[in-house]
């Protein structure tokens, strides 16, 4: 499976020019599943009842340009449900088909926890025969919940994860390919935000024993999943049979 993401400069809260970026930017590009950093409509932006969807814009958005490119799109967007703001990472399918993820771990530092409603279940879509376990950004530095139970083959992380503690992103990622046996697929934006935090180019995918194979060309990362090696390497080395047996209570 061939997976591109996009590490755009994401404009500050202003959805249809970000729109009109992705659609840009990805005109003449192919992949079987295309990855879109966090809040790539708005940027990171704590304004909730200002920024977020209530017509499901975003969703709207990507369900066209899925059927157009005919792929996968993932990525996510601030979102009104219920009188409550989320920060919902969807996973679109050609066919029309929507999963979502709400964040569950939502940034305090920044006070996210303040004004987004933190999701309560763990999500994983099956697409073209690869399982992804959906994340976002803070979501990294929580290794119980994304525990790999062994009911998942990658875990794609889309981020806006600024330039001064990248190390730890980076890092961290590759920890969660290697203690998992899984791929890892971790897109963060690039740029420069509308409360001046920098983004340095940080994407990654990385394979179970953490050897990079993600290609990068401008600002586009791109690497090939080959389920049947993940299964080869499982098979030799079987650590999660090892792993501990325990329950996460939300």
């Amino acid at each position: 499976m061939k997976i591109t993401g996009l590490n755009f400069d994401i404009v500050w809260r202003d959805r249809a020019k970000n729109f009109e970026l992705i659609t840009q930017q990805l005109e003449n590009e192919t992949a079987d599943l295309f990855l879109l950093p966090e809040m790539f409509s708005t940027g990171f932006c704590m304004d909730a009842a200002e920024v977020s969807d209530k017509n499901e814009e975003s969703l709207e958005f990507l369900k066209k340009i899925s059927k157009e490119k005919n792929a996968a799109f993932c990525g996510s967007a601030p979102v009104e449900a219920d009188g409550q703001f989320y920060n919902r990472m969807y996973f679109v399918k050609p066919d029309a088909e929507v999963v979502y993820y709400d964040k569950r771990h939502l940034f305090s530092f920044s006070g996210e926890d303040k004004v987004y409603t933190p999701g309560k279940h763990r999500v994983i879509v099956e697409y073209i025969g690869i399982r992804f376990m959906l994340q976002v950004c803070y979501d990294l530095r929580f290794p119980v919940f994304v525990r790999n139970n062994d009911d998942y083959d990658a875990i794609l992380y889309v981020a806006n994860w600024p330039e001064k503690r990248v190390g730890a992103w980076e890092h961290l990622l590759k920890a969660r390919a290697i203690e998992n046996l899984s791929f890892v697929f971790g897109l963060n934006r690039v740029g420069t935000d509308g409360n001046n935090l920098l983004y340095q180019e940080s994407s990654h995918c990385f394979f179970a024993d953490g050897k990079e194979i993600a290609e990068k060309d401008g600002n586009l990362v791109t690497a090939e999943l080959d389920i049947n090696e993940l299964k080869d390497f499982r098979e030799h080395f079987q650590f999660l049979n090892d792993r501990d047996n325990f329950e996460i209570k939300i």
